[in-house]
């Protein structure tokens, strides 16, 4: 499995970011795909995920701002994040399947003014 993440950056608050994964190395289309994240002394949150006939579910926290996507035919899942508020800011992994699946190496969102 290898997860790439990419996207990620300083934004100020009410900025917007898109998160780019690029899975390979398993079934991506019929596996269900996930965001998580990881802000500085807390544990992994997860965030959104999108199931494999493309049903979406978030935490509460990011509802109506941040929209998960996926497109199959590249084997890529995308994260739109609008909105961006400071408490946002951790450092973001794309996750195959659900929280506690494989995990890329992250990649680091900072909301800040």
């Amino acid at each position: 499995v290898q997860l790439v993440e990419s996207g990620g950056g300083l934004v100020h608050p009410g900025g917007s970011l898109r998160l780019t994964c690029a899975a390979s190395g398993f079934f991506f289309t019929t596996s269900p795909m996930s965001w998580a994240r990881q802000a500085p002394g807390k544990g992994l949150e997860l965030v959104s995920v999108i199931n494999s006939d493309g049903t979406t579910n978030y935490e509460e926290s990011v509802k109506g701002r941040f929209t998960i996507s996926r497109d199959n035919a590249k084997n890529t899942v995308y994260l739109q994040m609008n909105s961006l508020k400071p408490e946002d800011t951790a450092v973001y992994y794309c996750v195959a399947g659900f929280l506690g699946g494989p995990r890329g190496q992250g990649t680091q969102v900072t909301v800040s003014a």
